[in-house]
């Protein structure tokens, strides 16, 4: 039978974050999901954990993959659900009736293409940091992610049908491309007002960040054009020094 929803975790060597993931997902009071772990051939305990905490609705893979993207294409194969939520190891659902939420706001808006909401940042005891940086906007539409990823990508939940496979020449923003493939072809976005996910703050490497950075500046100019790219990034700039200046 077909669920509703599939929740996608990617691990790799997750032993220290999973049990918070899996912990949350299988504390949701709503049932109708298949939950898949994709793991990358892990050498620690990942494994053990993974199947200390499955329930009848997780399925366990685990295979040499090549990178988190490759795993994502890999769970998208496997998954069953009309919907596709990604929920990296270490983040979780803000509440035990986030799906239910999730849920009622999909079949009450009839089958919509994507469903958000807002993140919230944590650390590794579950405890707030901050909210993030970038709030999700009450309407967001293709044009939105001009200005950005605005919505973050595990409370980015997309109507499986409609959902690209990650372009995996991309190593650290795929997702951004993904999610603006997912507007493209969304006929109807719903917001949430309210937090789905707690995003564990991890960090970034300076040099992984700057990466990023430069392979989202060529996905804006694919999708929106040079022109409107550097004037958004002019934009951006007092943005980022405001963020600098907090860090």
């Amino acid at each position: 039978m077909q669920p509703l929803i599939t929740i996608i975790t990617v691990t790799y060597n997750a032993e220290n974050t999973l049990t918070p993931t899996m912990e949350s997902v299988n504390a949701q009071t709503y049932t109708d999901f298949q939950h898949l772990i994709m793991d990358g051939a892990s050498s620690d305990r990942t494994l053990e954990t993974a199947k200390r905490l499955a329930t009848d609705r997780t399925e366990i893979f685990s295979e040499p993959d090549s990178g988190i993207y490759d795993a994502m294409n890999k769970g998208m194969t496997h998954a069953r659900g009309q919907y596709l939520i990604f929920l990296n190891a270490g983040d979780s659902f803000h509440s035990t009736d986030t799906l239910g939420l999730i849920a009622r706001t999909i079949e009450s808006n009839g089958y919509p293409g994507i469903v958000y909401g807002q993140t919230q940042i944590v650390d590794s005891g579950r405890r707030y940091v901050a909210d993030r940086h970038l709030k999700a906007p009450e309407k967001l539409t293709y044009e939105s992610f001009a200005d950005g990823m605005l919505v973050c990508h595990q409370a980015f939940i997309a109507l499986a049908r409609i959902a690209p496979l990650y372009d995996t020449r991309y190593r650290f923003s795929a997702d951004y491309d993904w999610c603006i493939q997912c507007l493209q072809h969304s006929r109807k976005n719903v917001y949430i007002p309210e937090t789905l996910i707690d995003y564990l703050n991890e960090g970034t490497t300076t040099a992984n960040h700057r990466k990023s950075l430069i392979e989202r500046f060529r996905i804006m100019r694919y999708y929106y054009g040079t022109t409107k790219t550097i004037s958004k990034h002019i934009m951006f700039l007092p943005r980022y020094i405001n963020r600098k200046n907090k860090s």
